[in-house]
């Protein structure tokens, strides 16, 4: 989809988006702006990406991550989740869950799940967990 097919609504928003986001998306967005100089990877934050706005992408690797909020865990939410991840599968992109949790208490081992799915860390250089996850939390990011 080219940028001039973006629906210009979908545009302000995703603009809106970037502006506003959370804590742990700055600071993820700190790391992952600096991917292009360290790996020749490009990362867009707040994207459009058909009917949808991703939280960050990775075209050429297609790779979407999703930061989940609380508000990702109604079963509304859930559901949203679902059928976006559904319709991102369909075009070919994997997507990574992160919630807000393991952002604020295990942020090493999220980028390096990230890493690891563009395929730039091997899955035998993440440090195991400490901990189970707990229930809605991916198994990925710990400590």
């Amino acid at each position: 989809m080219s940028p001039s097919s973006i629906n210009p609504i979908t545009r302000v928003r995703a603009r809106r988006l970037r502006r506003n986001m959370t804590e742990g998306e700055r600071r993820l967005w700190s790391e992952l702006r600096q991917f292009r100089r360290l790996y020749g990877i490009h990362v867009r934050r707040q994207a459009p990406l058909g009917p949808f706005i991703v939280d960050f992408v990775v075209h050429e690797h297609r790779l979407v991550v999703e930061i989940d909020g609380e508000h990702h865990f109604t079963p509304e939410g859930i559901d949203r989740d679902r059928k976006r991840d559904a319709w991102l599968a369909s075009q070919g992109y994997r997507v990574v869950h992160l919630n807000t949790g393991e952002l604020a208490s295990a942020f090493d081992g999220c980028l390096a799940e990230i890493l690891r799915e563009l395929g730039l860390m091997d899955d035998a250089l993440l440090p195991p967990p400490l901990t189970p996850p707990h229930k809605g939390e991916g198994d990925r990011c710990h400590p």
